[in-house]
């Protein structure tokens, strides 16, 4: 049975996320020992194991599971328990084609979080963790997600944590042609980044790398790259300043804005003025107007929360972003819904189908084995114009339709077992599950 842990942005502080983010690459090894396989779904936003294990879930294997977890990200197992949900059987597909169409997301509709749950799949199978069932799963969770990004606006509706920070920005910044940006940081994020704020207009942009990396992307990009001698000047005197590294500690902190202001601006704004638009949260608090904006992208966190308190600075982090996200446009969000049911539906009822076919196939081949022996046979006694056989093999075929059609119908209700139970016990057939068909075929 399919079972999912899940911490996610609904259901755990930030903090508690960041932690999670940085779980060990063979965390799916671990919880995949005593169990049929697992894929492990970590971002800045959500933790999610995905566990098949043997038989029926019970408390004992989410148990089993939180402990691996905490064992191996040093939180502890209440914590993990506290900040947690569960869901078994049915409720994990549709869960997980809800979070890979990004129905689930911060931003409902983002559309990282799609690559994210196919990386996730094809980390497991470097590992080596995955099941039938669970490659199954994910393989029909990114499916979904595509006729939903095709079939509806969810994608147009939704914006991604970049462009929602940006839209929030714009309630500081008067003129983007005007504004002194630098971004810290070169990865994915950085060039969507980028690609956001020209759009916006912005046009003096500035790039540096606490990992070294600054020079080629700035080339690449056709922007400026800060050495590091420069950095904390830069980052006195930008406008705004947007991270998002994947750096563990803080690459901006007050003592950085300090040093780059020197002494005699140390408790002055910067002097780049913004426009007085209040946006209740981390340093976005009514009545003030800082003229710096520091947009912290990072998971774990990038810049130290004590940089709101220098003078003349506002903060907006992942957390604040949430809070500000836009209500869903229903209409949208319920097409995604309905088409992500009538996905999870299909799985179930391709699964249900596949796990009595072991049992169909034992069951034809036997009756088409004794068949053979009777048309055999008959042959022998002189059966030349073969009416005997025509006649015996359209029996055959009359006689099997009926338990054929009754074990799909059976299966389609959540009772395949006893189609299967049905053919152990009338005709001592013993047929493996599909998966472990599977299994046995890999092995």
């Amino acid at each position: 049975m399919l079972l999912c842990v899940t911490a996610n942005h609904k259901t755990a502080p930030f903090d508690l996320l960041e932690r999670l983010s940085r779980t060990p690459d063979d965390l799916a090894g671990s919880l995949s020992e005593g169990s049929r396989g697992a894929v492990v779904l970590a971002t800045c936003n959500r933790f999610e194991a995905y566990v098949d294990v043997d038989g029926a879930a019970d408390e004992h294997d989410v148990e089993r599971i939180l402990s691996t977890v905490s064992e191996r990200s040093g939180i502890p197992a209440d914590t993990l328990t506290a900040s947690s949900s569960v869901h078994s059987g049915p409720r994990v597909v549709e869960h997980l084609f809800s979070v890979a169409s990004g129905l689930e997301s911060v931003v409902s509709g983002e559309g990282e979080i799609a690559g994210q749950v196919r990386r996730a799949l094809t980390s497991a199978r470097k590992h080596g963790t995955t099941s039938p069932e669970l490659e199954r799963l994910f393989q029909r969770a990114s499916e979904a997600q595509r006729k939903v990004k095709n079939d509806t606006a969810l994608g147009r509706a939704g914006r991604s944590l970049v462009r929602l920070a940006l839209e929030l920005a714009d309630s500081r910044i008067a003129d983007w042609s005007a504004a002194r940006v630098l971004l810290v940081g070169t990865g994915a994020y950085a060039a969507v980044t980028l690609a956001t704020l020209r759009e916006r207009g912005a046009h003096d942009i500035s790039v540096h790398s606490p990992s070294g990396r600054g020079a080629a992307f700035a080339a690449k990009h056709g922007i400026r790259a800060l050495p590091k001698a420069e950095y904390a000047r830069a980052a006195a005197h930008a406008t705004i300043i947007i991270t998002c590294t994947s750096a563990e500690q803080p690459v901006l902190d007050a003592a950085i804005l300090r040093q780059g202001r020197g002494p005699a601006l140390a408790a002055l704004p910067t002097p780049d003025a913004a426009v007085d638009c209040p946006v209740p949260g981390h340093g976005f608090s009514a009545g003030a107007t800082p003229s710096q904006l520091i947009v912290d992208l990072g998971m774990p966190r990038n810049v130290s929360p004590d940089v709101a308190e220098v003078p003349g600075v506002a903060l907006l982090d992942l957390e604040t972003i949430r809070l500000h996200a836009p209500l869903e446009e229903l209409q949208a969000t319920d097409a995604a819904r309905s088409i992500v049911r009538a996905a999870a539906a299909t799985f179930h009822e391709v699964g249900a189908r596949e796990s009595v076919t072991p049992a169909v196939v034992a069951l034809r081949g036997h009756i088409f084995d004794l068949l053979e022996a009777e048309i055999e046979r008959a042959r022998r006694r002189g059966d030349d114009g073969g009416q005997v056989e025509q006649a015996m093999r359209h029996l055959a075929g009359v006689l099997l339709h009926t338990p054929t059609s009754r074990a799909h119908e059976l299966a389609a209700q959540g009772r395949g077992s006893e189609f299967i139970a049905a053919v152990e016990t009338l005709y001592g057939l013993t047929a493996a599950p599909a998966a472990e068909q599977d299994d046995a075929a890999t092995a």
